[in-house]
């Protein structure tokens, strides 16, 4: 018989078909002997069945008139080989992939052959097995319809009671191999999208809705795990390091993104299930409670990572009632979660004595226990006498919990390290972005744009409510009243109902919230202690709440930003006689150019990544305090405060932000100048240029040890830019010589030395900074920026009076330099003129 199975036959026609089906039919049981002939058989018949769904319908014709898929499930009953599991695997998943003919499908998914298969004992701990089983599960998953689910599924009283292909992939949705995982979730995804009201009922029904709770779970997990990293990475910062946060954020945002992706299926109940478990397991226990200013290390999440979830979370996951929910928890005291995610909800409360100078306020605040629910009566703070209207933020302890998660996200920003002012002023810039949150949300925390609000009382003006009108035309009433109480009232009472937590008497003040925010965000832009990048995103946020001109600001904050601006202003002044004088004005231009795109536009520029890994910037280890390099990155800093708040200047006078900074144009180079005396007319002195040597002093210098050089000295200016040059004689042309080697003349501050009078040291610092051309990489962490050094010239004149003429020479081509500079900003730095 296996002899007959090799004779000459036309290898594509229904008799090889009809001989190989016979051939199989006689196997009676399936072992190492004839292992290899069943193989072929298996693979040469999808190959022959592909061949006709394109060329001829008889082929699959008889394929059902055979019953040959019965046949594929007797052999893998009779069979006790791994190698003719897999090949079954891989034969039907290549026919459920290419077989085209619509009934030729239904015949596949139809008389339980299917399902034999998806519920067979497969010995998983074979990985081979698993991965043409996977293969096997989403080959069915792609074909997938309203007319094709009907076959897979087991209906009883008009009900699915089973539906074998879901319950056995989600069994593997946790599997350690993230390929498998993948291939389970794009399965679940072709399910839901299916649109089938009975299908779904059965996967959102006891048990296999836990499905989701597990996701959560395991999401959760994954939090905890990047949180773990994130605290050890200072102890170990390496590449692998951040190769392996890197990663695992991946990995979360994939996660984020098919929850997503499930709720764009359009089935509400996994919408509510999603929301649930979410707030259940993750936000309400872990995230909210990890925001505590001082942080209990017992927490399982840091306040960082807990900041970067909730963006994450907010900016991917599209759920309305989890969005409003999430910001009307930001409401409540952050003693109820922290009690809440210590107590699991049994009633007990952690006793946290907390005085300060805003004790009074909450002197009236009960903390009660009500059928095991965490109560907290909050007295209206909008109606307390003691508290000035205008709702400046006071001075505090922060180690109170009575303040709530917003005031918390709002003294990180006036107080917190980079990592929390960013990660909180990413919170609020999330909440603004989100679709899915009511306006009256962002109205009571204290974060709807300016716009929207006069949108929304003009609309209600036109229509004819009188509050409209009269809040349209009054400045001290900028918030939404009308709506707020219901919507707020609504997510309170879910979360009391849902989640064990209530707050009574809550006294929604829009007004006093939002004024809260812009002291906060006004407090920060006035910081010395932050990362100039939070300093633009502030600005951006603060652009974003009020987008129209001075009216929009309190009196004590524009005496606080013109304050800061002023400092800010000297120190610039200051900068003119500088290291990096002769870069300062292109720093601005290009600064200015960012700045302005950064505030004005439609997101914040960064992924929340940034909150836990920010770029790499250079720092003390990298380059020393007093090298040439450091001080060109605090110039830099220097020089985007100055920018942002010179825009926010602008912006607050209700004028329109220019292009360009405002400031003079160059000048022609005087005939009386030493560049003009030596024949220099270009803007980049560059070696090979050939000058007059007038003014130029004869000098020695060794670049290698023992080998001196002879050249000629001159300093010269040409505008902003000057050059410390070292000129070689041309033997053949008097009193002209080439360009060897040219320095900065900025920044080489010129010294004679102590014990050699004829001996001069110069400073040769680079001639432009490293980071203001960075490698294009716009990973966070990823970004290393190379460090350059300082150089050193010793140059040995003839005489002491030669010495005396370079130092000369170079203090007046550096005063000249830099008096250029100032003349040219003297606009930008006169905010009047």
């Amino acid at each position: 018989m296996w002899f007959s199975f090799w004779r000459p036959r036309d290898r594509f026609s229904l008799d090889e078909l009809r001989y190989l089906t016979n051939q199989l039919q006689k196997v009676q049981i399936v072992n190492e002997v004839n292992k290899d002939f069943v193989i072929e058989a298996l693979r040469s018949i999808a190959e022959l069945l592909t061949y006709g769904d394109q060329h001829d319908p008889s082929f699959f014709d008889f394929f059902i008139e055979n019953q040959v898929m019965g046949e594929f499930i007797r052999i893998l009953n009779i069979n006790k080989t791994v190698s003719v599991s897999l090949q079954l695997l891989q034969t039907i998943s290549i026919l459920i992939q290419n077989l085209r003919r619509e009934y030729a499908i239904y015949y596949m998914f139809s008389n339980e052959h299917v399902n034999h298969l998806i519920t067979y004992s497969f010995d998983f701990r074979n990985e081979e097995i698993l991965s043409y089983y996977i293969s096997f599960l989403r080959a069915i998953g792609g074909k997938l319809n309203k007319s094709t689910i009907s076959l897979l599924v087991k209906t009883q009283d008009e009900e699915v009671v089973s539906f074998p292909l879901y319950v056995e992939a989600i069994r593997f949705a946790f599997h350690e191999e993230s390929m498998v995982r993948t291939a389970v979730r794009s399965l679940t995804l072709n399910v839901y999208h299916v649109g089938d009201d009975f299908v779904n009922k059965f996967i959102t029904s006891a048990p296999h809705s836990d499905y989701f709770s597990n996701l959560v779970s395991f999401f959760r997990d994954q939090c905890i795990n990047l949180s773990k990293l994130v605290s050890e990475y200072p102890k170990n910062p390496c590449s692998e390091s951040v190769s392996v946060i890197l990663a695992t954020l991946d990995d979360i945002e994939d996660n984020l993104y098919y929850f997503s992706d499930v709720i764009s299926a359009g089935i509400p109940v996994v919408g509510s299930l999603i929301t649930d478990n979410m707030l259940q397991l993750l936000i309400l226990p872990l995230l909210f409670p990890a925001l505590q200013v001082d942080a209990d290390s017992n927490l399982k999440i840091g306040a960082a990572t807990s900041l970067y979830l909730l963006c994450c979370i907010l900016r991917i996951v599209k759920i309305k009632d989890l969005a409003n929910t999430i910001a009307a928890a930001l409401l409540y005291p952050l003693e109820v979660f922290a009690a809440n995610s210590e107590a699991k909800i049994n009633g007990y409360v952690s006793g946290n004595n907390c005085t300060n100078e805003n004790e009074e306020l909450y002197s009236d605040s009960v903390i009660a226990v009500n059928a095991g629910q965490l109560c907290v009566d909050i007295p209206n703070k909008a109606s307390s006498s003691h508290v000035h209207p205008e709702g400046i933020i006071a001075e505090r302890s922060l180690s109170c919990s009575h303040f709530s998660l917003r005031e918390t996200l709002l003294s990180y920003i006036t107080d917190g390290d980079d990592a929390r002012a960013l990660g909180s002023l990413n919170v609020l810039a999330t909440l603004l972005q989100t679709k899915e949150l009511d306006e009256s949300m962002l109205d009571v925390l204290g974060i709807l744009p300016q716009r929207k609000q006069h949108k929304k009382l003009l609309l209600q003006a036109l229509v004819g409510e009188g509050s409209g009108e009269e809040q349209l035309f009054s400045f001290e009433s900028g918030s939404l009243r009308d709506g707020v109480s219901t919507d707020l009232d609504g997510y309170l009472k879910k979360l009391k109902e849902h989640y064990g937590v209530s707050i009574v008497g809550a006294g929604a003040s829009p007004r006093m919230h939002r004024n809260q925010v812009l002291d906060a965000l006004v407090k920060l832009l006035c910081r010395s202690n932050i990362s100039t990048e939070i300093l633009w995103d502030a600005g951006w946020l603060l652009r974003q709440l009020l987008p129209y001109s001075e009216a929009e600001f309190k009196s004590h904050h524009l005496k606080l930003l013109k304050d800061s601006y002023r400092n800010c202003r000297s120190a610039l002044l200051q900068e003119t006689k500088g290291i990096w004088v002769d870069l300062l004005i292109t720093v601005l231009c290009d600064q200015w150019k960012k700045c302005k795109r950064a505030i004005e536009a439609s997101c914040p520029r960064k992924e929340p990544k940034c909150i836990l890994l920010p770029f790499e910037k250079l720092n003390s280890e990298d380059s020393p305090a007093e090298s040439s390099v450091a001080a060109g990155e605090r110039m830099c800093n220097l020089v985007k405060v100055f920018v942002l708040l010179h825009q926010l200047q602008i912006f607050s006078l209700g004028r329109t932000l220019p292009e360009q900074p405002p400031i003079h144009p160059p000048i022609d180079i005087p005939e009386t100048s030493r560049a003009k005396t030596v024949g220099l007319d270009v803007s980049c002195l560059k070696p090979g240029t050939e000058i007059r040597l007038v003014h130029a002093l004869p000098c020695r210098i060794a670049f290698e040890r023992g080998k001196e050089r002879h050249f000629h000295f001159l300093a010269v200016s040409v505008g902003t830019l000057g050059w410390a040059v070292l000129v070689e004689e041309l033997p053949l042309k008097r009193n002209y010589g080439i360009v060897r080697v040219a320095a900065p003349l900025a920044g080489t501050n010129p010294r004679i030395d102590d014990k050699h009078s004829r001996w001069l040291h110069l400073r040769v610092r680079p001639s432009t900074l490293p980071f203001l051309d960075p490698p294009n990489s716009s990973t966070p962490g990823k970004t290393r920026i190379k460090s350059l050094v300082d150089g050193r010239w010793t140059l040995a004149f003839w005489d002491d009076e030669s010495c005396k003429s370079a130092l000369s020479m170079i203090l007046e081509e550096i005063d000249l330099q830099n008096s250029e500079v100032e003349r040219r900003l003297r606009p930008v730095l006169d905010l009047e003129l």
